[in-house]
């Protein structure tokens, strides 16, 4: 007979049900920010995924993980076929993505009409969720938002009635998903050294010939690909944009070589491939020479995909970890007693609320800028490069250090740790490593001169606070300091000079958005960071 003190949980053990209703900070958060209307109509997909992500999704998550896509070069006669096929557990995901409503909430044109000034915190909270239960998808998912919101801006009526539909759906078999082809081998995050080629064909037609090194989503409906129409202009200057479909504007089908698919260490759901362009017709979007600026809106939606993701990954290894440790009794008491594991959860749960509060913040930011405030666009420019850094790292750290809270268990690969690690290892690569994302924040800050708005909005959020005052204070100096070196310097004095800054802003958020009910969760954090200044 077992013995039932020889088990690791206690026998009470039981897991979360439901992602969003044990989401109080979310709840709270959306509840403040959204409309009536708006929270209304999200709130049944709000449930539903939250149910999902906290159920089946995680199995399914697993074996789309365990079961990547597959590469078909060619049938039995040895007739092309560059097709990419994926588990059924995928195409489930992909259905549980669309019946979220993260599109149709943005893309349908009266939902866009209806609840307009809030339709990215709208879509962003469904995949907040879905995130939750599997990372891997998120990223096309990402892209197809992107597409669309570059199709929107710059794309030929035709072509928006034709494809924006397919995106708004809320029938996953007519869902048409997104790419971008940026990367290249010859420059990697130095787009500006790219070499495929575009060849003018007629009206906006053109041919395309190169290699494209990194092209997630590879089998996308539609794919917004960089190119060079003038090999004499250099740099980002001599690029353009172009809308790529798999069909070519006479029904035949447009050519891609796919060249292998990528084995990564993490996000395995989802095809990342190698892909020549040999004919491959693409539609000019915008002008030529302006592909590189266009492309920066679709990359700067990203950058908050990518934080998204990434807070999102924080709280569900918080909840694992917490689960697991409340159930769990060792050297002779329940380990929540032990001060040394307590300090750890409190680390991570405030890790968490900074990030939360940041990237959604930010989020309700970029909402106001589409609707026309241009105080919130000056931010959203300096901000998102300063997320996208701090919510990557952070992400992949809180990973580690929850896995390493629960032990052992958590390092086998049946647990939820190890694949959310695998995931979160990309996120500070993706959209601009760590480096670039500096310099971007430098261009931000003192090219554009967005710093003020931000220097403003924390004077505001601080509220007279001695200490935060003294902290600002001192980064306004190190401003004049900056611009007395020269650009090396610069550079790396920016490294640190951001990281106070994030440091900073973040604190300032949740002294912003502390009220009677956030207290209970704001205090805490509070007094643990005001600790450890």
């Amino acid at each position: 007979m077992l013995n039932k003190q020889n088990a690791v949980l206690d026998p009470s053990f039981k897991t979360s049900r439901n992602f969003y209703e044990s989401d109080l900070i979310l709840q709270h958060f959306l509840e403040q920010n959204l409309s009536p209307e708006s929270f209304a109509f999200m709130l049944p997909h709000l449930n539903e995924t939250g149910e999902k992500a906290a159920t089946i999704m995680d199995q399914l998550s697993q074996q789309a993980d365990k079961n990547p896509p597959t590469l078909r070069k060619r049938n039995a006669y040895g007739e092309e076929l560059n097709s990419i096929e994926f588990h059924p557990a995928y195409q489930t995901l992909k259905k549980i993505a669309v019946d979220s409503g993260m599109f149709s909430v943005k893309w349908d044109p009266a939902n866009r009409y209806d609840f307009k000034e809030h339709l990215h915190q709208l879509g962003f909270a469904a995949g907040y969720l879905f995130v939750m239960g599997e990372v891997g998808l998120y990223c096309p998912l990402c892209m197809t938002d992107g597409v669309a919101r570059i199709l929107d801006r710059y794309a030929d009526e035709d072509d928006k009635n034709r494809l924006l539909p397919h995106i708004a759906t809320e029938d996953v078999e007519e869902l048409f998903t997104g790419a971008m082809f940026l990367t290249e081998k010859a420059g990697g995050s130095d787009v500006g050294a790219n070499l495929v080629k575009a060849d003018h064909q007629e009206g906006k037609y053109y041919l395309l010939y190169g290699e494209k090194w990194f092209c997630s989503n590879a089998d996308a409906e539609i794919i917004l690909a960089l190119a060079r129409v003038d090999e004499n202009i250099p740099g980002t200057k001599g690029l353009s944009i172009f809308l790529i479909e798999k069909n070519n504007s006479d029904g035949s089908k447009n050519h891609r070589n796919i060249v292998r698919l990528k084995d990564k260490i993490g996000v395995r759901s989802m095809a990342s491939a190698e892909i020549i362009l040999e004919n491959t017709e693409g539609k000019l979007l915008g002008k030529e020479g302006e592909g590189f600026k266009i492309m920066a809106e679709m990359i700067n939606l990203s950058r908050l995909y990518n934080s998204v993701t990434a807070s999102a990954i924080i709280r569900r290894v918080l909840i694992e970890g917490w689960q697991f440790l409340n159930f769990r009794s060792t050297f002779g008491k329940p380990i929540l007693e032990h001060v040394l594991v307590c300090d750890k959860l409190a680390e991570i749960a405030t890790l968490h609320l900074q990030n939360f509060y940041f990237t959604w913040h930010t989020i309700k930011l970029l909402d106001k800028a589409d609707n026309g405030d241009p105080i919130a666009q000056n931010k959203v420019r300096l901000l998102t490069p300063m997320l996208k850094k701090s919510t990557a790292e952070d992400a992949v750290y809180a990973c580690r250090e929850m896995m390493e809270a629960v032990g052992g268990i958590a390092y086998i690969e049946e647990s939820v740790f190890p694949k959310f690690l695998r995931d979160a290892l990309v996120l500070p690569i993706w959209e601009g490593a760590g480096n670039i994302m500096i310099l971007d924040m430098m261009r931000a800050a003192f090219k554009e001169n967005c710093l003020p708005e931000i220097f403003n909005e924390i004077n505001e959020n601080i509220s007279g606070n001695e200490v935060y005052t003294q902290r600002l204070n001192d980064l306004t100096e190190k401003v004049e300091l900056f611009k007395l070196k020269n650009t090396d310097e610069q550079q790396l004095y920016a490294k640190y000079f951001f990281s106070e800054l994030i440091s900073l802003y973040r604190q300032s958020l949740l002294l912003k958005y502390k009220d009677d009910i956030s207290s209970e969760w704001m205090e805490p954090a509070l007094k643990l960071l005001n600790q450890k200044e």
